[in-house]
């Protein structure tokens, strides 16, 4: 029956690559169905490589992210005009720094696929919000940022991904949470079945400071989907501000194990050694020695190097490391005003200085 339709429609693929793009389209959560439903090329192959892209996509570790990069690629060396795969591939090229990833590596790359994904196809809404989301944590361009996810919003509204990161961006920078929660409610009303959106409805209450409601949300998702990585990092990083420490760390093994990124297991494993012979500021003093030497053969990132210092009370080297990150653009000073670890250097008139100098809004 398969071999027969393949020869109604003018062009045969082997059944095996259907099947494979029929497994992947069901692990896809409702936007990526949409995305997926799309389908945006009458190359066969192409498209079941995008199915897998997508499916890789959505499971959110670096290698994962790069797999799903390398299968978007595939499906446009099939099909050159293939917007959607241009769409997929800037949708991993910028979100690869949130999980690792080298920023000056990547964003170029995301920023390149999604202008040509709108070159071939000026409707679709993801490059857009892609195009937003590096304008927000990259470029430091609010404005430009919010005009660009609205953009999406706009074209595409039953898209929950634009209203997700929307959400971030503005509990990143902190002063519209009323804003931001409708948002990211939004984004769980359109996509339920989304993994990462639940993630981040948990995570996004770690900005507020509602601590438990992280805990509830995140310890939740990771116990039904234990697989899930994000789920623990999350957990991990509620359970640190509450100052559970030895629950965090645990968190973190676990996440570690499970993305098998080897830098971030050597991170851990070098905060639980130095927890263990000298409590929370052992593990901080382990930790930032380990960033450090990674940043010798590869990177890491000196946001966390900074805010790790801070959280010690080390003001001078906490501020050098910070202007580290301020030269290397790094996304997460978008949360100056928000993370609890700068909390003992914020009356320092340097940070006052480096808010303005990042151009967060008043």
């Amino acid at each position: 029956m398969r071999y027969f339709a393949c020869l109604f429609v003018g062009f045969c693929i082997c059944a095996s690559v259907l099947d494979a793009a029929e497994s992947n389209s069901g692990q896809l959560s409702t936007s990526e169905k949409q995305l997926a439903d799309k389908q945006g090329t009458q190359n066969p192959e192409a498209y079941a490589l995008y199915l897998k892209g997508r499916s890789y996509w959505s499971k959110r570790t670096l290698s994962d992210l790069e797999t799903a990069a390398s299968y978007f690629s595939q499906a446009i060396a099939k099909d050159p005009s293939y917007a959607l795969a241009y769409s997929g591939l800037a949708d991993s090229y910028a979100i690869l720094p949130e999980y690792g990833g080298n920023p000056s590596e990547s964003i170029s790359k995301a920023n390149a696929a999604a202008r040509k994904a709108l070159e071939l196809d000026a409707t679709l809404a993801r490059p857009h919000a892609v195009l937003g989301h590096i304008k927000y944590l990259h470029d430091w361009d609010f404005a430009g940022g919010e005009a660009e996810l609205k953009k999406a919003i706009e074209l595409d509204p039953n898209d929950a991904t634009p209203h997700q990161w929307y959400a971030e961006s503005l509990f990143w920078l902190g002063g519209r949470e009323g804003e931001a929660l409708s948002e990211i409610t939004r984004a769980y009303q359109l996509d339920p079945l989304s993994l990462i959106i639940k993630r981040d409805f948990g995570a996004d209450h770690i900005f507020i400071r509602k601590y438990d409601e992280a805990i509830a949300i995140c310890r939740k998702l990771a116990d039904e989907h234990p697989t899930f990585s994000t789920a623990h990092s999350c957990t991990a990083e509620a359970y640190w501000r509450k100052r559970m420490y030895s629950q965090a760390i645990e968190e973190y093994k676990v996440e570690s194990q499970i993305s098998g990124d080897r830098d971030e297991s050597d991170y851990v494993s070098a905060m639980e050694k130095g927890f263990q012979s000298g409590g929370w500021r052992g593990a901080l003093a382990r930790g930032i020695e380990v960033l450090k030497e990674q940043r010798k053969t590869g990177y890491s990132s000196a946001y966390w190097i900074a805010s790790s210092y801070a959280e010690l009370g080390d003001k001078e080297h906490a501020f050098d490391w910070l202007n580290t990150a301020f030269q290397e653009h790094e996304e997460y000073l978008l949360g100056l005003k928000t993370d609890r670890s700068l909390d003992p250097i914020r009356s320092d008139p340097r940070f006052a200085e480096l808010v303005r100098k990042v151009g967060l809004p008043q």
